[in-house]
């Protein structure tokens, strides 16, 4: 959908990086996602969001909305920041090898400078540390997340 959206606005499919995309293009990728997984959520279908969020959880008064909303509805949420160094971050993105993390790559020091890797969201999270040579490993983290998040 993204990529077909951009190309109808005149840009690169693999735009993520311009005022175009930051503006008309990813509120409208992440309101999709949203109203995905209440679609589901409302049927009765768990949902995880595998998204950056990164504006979003930010926004204190966005995750309140959310909490909120999903309390109304007695649904538990949850979030969690995947802390990441820049030097794990450009190995993972390499080896994706994704055609939408060109920019990313060729203007690196630029795309590192626009991030907060040292400072976790102030909304309530827990927190899976991907940076290469963690102590526990990614899977291990990953159930012990989930399992506090479903008990």
């Amino acid at each position: 959908m993204v990529e077909r959206l951009l190309i109808s606005l005149g840009s690169d499919a693999n735009d993520r990086h311009t005022e175009l995309y930051m503006k008309e293009v990813r509120p409208l990728e992440y309101r999709c996602l949203m109203e995905t997984a209440w679609d589901n959520l409302n049927v009765g279908t768990s949902a995880i969001l595998s998204a950056p969020f990164i504006t979003e959880l930010r926004d204190e008064a966005w995750f309140t909305r959310l909490e909120n909303r999903c309390a109304a509805k007695g649904i538990d949420v949850a979030a969690i920041w995947v802390r990441c160094d820049p030097e794990s971050m450009r190995e993972y993105i390499e080896f994706r090898a994704a055609a939408r993390d060109a920019w990313k790559l060729a203007n690196w020091d630029e795309y590192v400078a626009g991030l907060d890797v040292d400072n976790p969201p102030a909304t309530a999270h827990l927190t899976v540390d991907n940076r290469l040579g963690a102590a526990i490993s990614l899977a291990d983290q990953t159930r012990d997340a989930l399992k506090r998040i479903l008990t």
